[in-house]
């Protein structure tokens, strides 16, 4: 395995590998940057940039959790946005083609379409704090930090609720894989997983870990990262750690994108990492 970092500063949060290159949100500073060296400002310090994916358009999108907006910048720079109300957060390419994202505080989910028209799906749940969402299985999937639970919305707005086995478990990233949704539990250190009938594991982590965000692959395991302990991790399909690469203390490592057999992952500290596993 190796283990390569590239310094990009500007506190990396979310990281995506599209278009030929590798992007990340730079949440305290406003801005998005590439590995390659290009700066994207926002003219909007305060903008908070978050979640970022591959979409529509030839493009990456984003939230911009401080300042209500979905962010948009084509392979080719060119940079835009749409006003979306209720501090967006987590952000997914849908099953019908629109971009999803929580509302974390409206206590909903968003639909924008690649013109800009908006729509807003209630959760049904007062206080949930929606976190980060992916689809599967035809439906948008979503972790409720604040309910302890796992969402599950329909494209026409109809939501279930499967609350977790662990008290005060804090889910915060999820990510669809081939047999069912992997997320995280960042009060509890503990990775789970949920069938598209409802039906839940959970695998233990390190203590005090606290797993952040989560990336699926496609032989039924996933890639975690582990904030709390500066750590990247992947289980394989039956829950067990099989990988563990490990960073400076301080490190704070929360985004994790798939590019082939490589995975990248944002370290807060200022800097991406690039694993190659067995490299």
């Amino acid at each position: 395995m190796s283990v390569s970092e590239f310094a990009v500063g500007g506190a990396p949060y979310g990281v995506v590998a599209a278009g030929g290159e590798v992007w990340t949100t730079l949440v305290h500073t406003g801005r998005v940057a590439t590995v390659s060296g290009r700066v994207f400002e926002l003219d909007a310090p305060q903008s908070r940039p978050s979640v970022i994916v591959d979409g529509p358009e030839d493009a990456v999108w984003f939230t911009r959790t401080g300042d209500d907006r979905i962010g948009r910048i084509g392979y080719d720079g060119s940079v835009s946005a749409v006003e979306v109300a209720g501090a967006p957060y987590g952000l997914c390419v849908g099953p019908d083609g629109a971009l999803w994202c929580t509302l974390m505080s409206s206590d909903a989910i968003g639909r924008i379409t690649v013109g800009g028209d908006m729509s807003t799906y209630p959760i049904g749940t007062t206080g949930a704090y929606p976190g980060m969402i992916t689809a599967y299985g035809g439906d948008l999937w979503f972790t409720l930090n604040q309910a302890n639970a796992i969402g599950r919305m329909t494209t026409d707005g109809k939501v279930s609720t499967y609350p977790l086995p662990t008290a005060g478990a804090g889910p915060v990233g999820i990510s669809a894989g081939p047999d069912g949704v992997w997320f995280t539990e960042l009060l509890a250190s503990r990775a789970g997983r949920i069938t598209a009938d409802g039906d839940i594991e959970e695998f233990a982590l390190p203590e005090g870990s606290k797993p952040h965000a989560a990336a699926a692959t496609p032989d039924g395991g996933c890639w975690l990262t582990l904030w709390a302990a500066a750590q990247l991790v992947h289980l394989d399909a039956k829950g067990n750690i099989t990988e563990r690469v490990g960073f400076e203390a301080g490190a704070e490592p929360h985004g994790l994108s798939l590019d082939g057999d490589t995975v990248w992952v944002a370290l807060e500290k200022g800097s991406l990492a690039h694993i190659q596993p067995g490299g």
